[in-house]
C-alpha cells in the first residue's frame, strides 16, 4: 500500500513540475504514471551504479556532477516513455531539482 501511495505522489509531483516548466511536457495522466514508474525504477537500479562509477567526477566537481547525472537520468526516462518529453539537459536538471523538492514535500504531507 505504501508503494502505491508513493507512486501516486510521484505522479502528482511529475504533473505539477511539468506544469511549472515550459521545457517539460507530459501528454496524459497515463504517461505521468508510466514516467513515475520508469523514473522510480531507474533511480532504484541504475542510479546507485552510476553514482559509484562516477564518484571521481563527483569529488572533482565537489558534488555538482550529481545534478548532471540526475538530469541525464531524466533524459533517459523521456527517451523511454512516450508522452513525456524534455527539451534538453538544462530543463532536465531543473526538472530533477524541482521534482525532488515537490516530491519531498508531498511525501512529508501524505505519509
Amino acid at each position: 500500500m505504501r508503494i502505491l501511495i508513493s507512486w501516486v505522489l510521484m505522479t502528482v509531483a511529475i504533473m505539477f513540475t511539468a506544469y511549472l516548466l515550459p521545457g517539460v511536457s507530459v501528454q496524459s495522466m497515463g504517461a505521468a504514471l508510466l514516467t513515475a514508474l520508469v523514473l522510480g525504477l531507474i533511480n532504484a537500479v541504475l542510479r546507485p551504479i552510476l553514482l559509484v562509477l562516477t564518484f571521481p567526477f563527483t569529488i572533482i566537481t565537489l558534488g555538482l556532477f550529481i545534478f548532471i547525472l540526475n538530469g541525464l537520468l531524466v533524459l533517459l526516462t523521456s527517451a523511454i516513455v512516450n508522452g513525456f518529453s524534455v527539451v534538453n539537459i538544462w530543463w532536465a536538471i531543473l526538472f530533477s531539482m524541482i521534482f525532488s523538492v515537490v516530491s519531498f514535500v508531498l511525501q512529508k504531507i501524505f505519509t
